[in-house]
Order: structure tokens, then C-alpha cells, then sequence
């Protein structure tokens, strides 16, 4: 039986560069700062906690109840940086700043 496409895109972020790239198009993507824009970052991020194990085994990690930190990222959440800047660090992820060129 076939895989389902996101059943194939969770296997394909397992892969830390995948997921990168992944999360990285997703935030430029955020630049345009319509609220489409943010859930879709936030889709980015729920897409790779799944593949690093599911929102039981991120919360544990990171120290946030599973609920609050499912919240957090769904279409509607509105997560604080801390959240952000804690999941990303536990996902092996961190945020940078550049210039414009």
C-alpha cells in the first residue's frame, strides 16, 4: 500500500538537513507576515517535532507540557519566543540573525 504524503514527509525531516531546509523555506516564507504565513511555520515546526518523536517525547525534553506545547503549534497558536527558541534548541535548531544584502 502506498504512503500517504504526509506519512512521506515525516520520514523524509528525519533527516536533519531535510528538515532544515524545510523549516528554513517556511521561514522565509514568513516574511510576507500575513497570519497564513505564521501558521505555515508552524505547520513546519509540528511536521518535524513528529518526525524527532512526537510532542510527548519534545515536551519532556523541553521541560513544557505536552498540551502546551501541542497549543503552541497549532494553526491558531501563538507561541512565545521562549517556546520557539527552546523547541528549536532541542531539535538541534537555533535561530541566527543576518543582514540584508
Amino acid at each position: 500500500m502506498a504512503k500517504k504524503w504526509d506519512e512521506l514527509l515525516i520520514e523524509k525531516l528525519k533527516n536533519k538537513k531535510q528538515a532544515m531546509a524545510y523549516l528554513n523555506a517556511a521561514l522565509e516564507d514568513t516574511k510576507e507576515g500575513g497570519p497564513e504565513n505564521q501558521e505555515l511555520l508552524l505547520l513546519a515546526l509540528r511536521n518535524i517535532a513528529k518526525a524527532q518523536g512526537g510532542f510527548t517525547l519534545l515536551a519532556e525534553k523541553t521541560g513544557l507540557a505536552r498540551e502546551a506545547l501541542y497549543r503552541s503549534l497549532s494553526k491558531k497558536g501563538n507561541p512565545k519566543i521562549t517556546t520557539l527558541t527552546n523547541l528549536m534548541s532541542v531539535m538541534g535548531f537555533e535561530f541566527k540573525v543576518f543582514a540584508k544584502k
